[in-house]
């Protein structure tokens, strides 16, 4: 089984973090806010093209950046284009295949340079999900994925492919929520976040991560490091984050109800 510990360059959970994480708090002194895609904003579907834009998610993050002066962003592994797709352009920062992409507010998009290897791995995985119906290759030009979330009993085989090919090719191996990936090394989520509170609007504001996948840790991470705090959606699990939300509909909710504070 992957695990955070054991991917790559990963952040270490707390080992110690409590059953329950209490909810974090509706009153926040000048926030930047991080949000993850997937199991956060959008709820979780059996294949990506299956999550949609939807009226409630794109009008609680136009109001959401409005309040806070653009101070907004979402960190996915998904690509950038994906993200605009799903939340209908309604947030100009973004950061996509796990800080392989990211648009600045100014609108100036930065990508990195993909590795070769990641043709390698995609072809891997196309040969891979080829005899095994429900398996789904998703190449990001940057990032190979191979969702299994269709096929979950070939999970641990789909592990052992990933993690030999990140040792033959020294990719960068992230696992995800029943998904596993192949990235050209050197970003990630903690990464993307640090470098959008180095740039206005951010900066000097105080960061909050929303997130619900192991990808998230390095998020969590950064916003504590740099005097914020991680939010974990989801059921409780060890987790830098210091408070919980259960579901996306918790999330949507307390987004429409933070308040800013001097």
């Amino acid at each position: 089984m992957v695990t955070l510990e054991t991917t790559q360059g990963a952040a270490t959970a707390r080992a110690d973090t409590p059953a329950q994480l209490p909810p974090p708090p509706l009153r926040l002194q000048r926030p930047a806010l991080f949000l993850d895609m997937d199991g956060v904003l959008a709820p979780l579907a059996s294949t990506p093209d299956d999550v949609v834009a939807d009226p409630r998610r794109t009008a609680s993050l136009k109001s959401l950046g409005q309040r806070l002066a653009g101070r907004v962003a979402i960190l996915s592994g998904r690509t950038i284009k994906e993200i605009d797709r799903i939340a209908d352009e309604a947030v100009a920062s973004a950061s996509g295949v796990h800080g392989l992409e990211r648009r600045r507010a100014d609108g100036q998009l930065l990508r990195s340079e993909p590795d070769a290897a990641v043709r390698e791995a995609v072809e891997a995985f196309d040969d891979f999900a080829r005899t095994r119906p429900g398996m789904i290759v998703e190449d990001k030009t940057v990032a190979a994925g191979l969702h299994f979330r269709g096929a979950p009993t070939h999970a641990a085989a789909a592990e052992a492919l990933a993690e030999r090919l990140a040792e033959e090719t020294g990719l960068s191996l992230q696992p995800g929520n029943l998904v596993i990936e192949l990235k050209t090394p050197g970003s990630d989520k903690g990464t993307a976040l640090t470098a959008f509170m180095n740039e206005a609007p951010f900066r000097g504001a105080i960061p909050v991560m929303l997130g619900d996948d192991l990808t998230d840790e390095y998020g969590f991470q950064a916003a504590e490091a740099l005097g914020g705090f991680g939010v974990l959606v989801g059921p409780p699990r060890g987790t830098a984050a210091r408070f919980g939300l259960p579901d996306v509909d918790a999330v949507l909710d307390w987004l429409d109800r933070i308040e800013e504070i001097a």
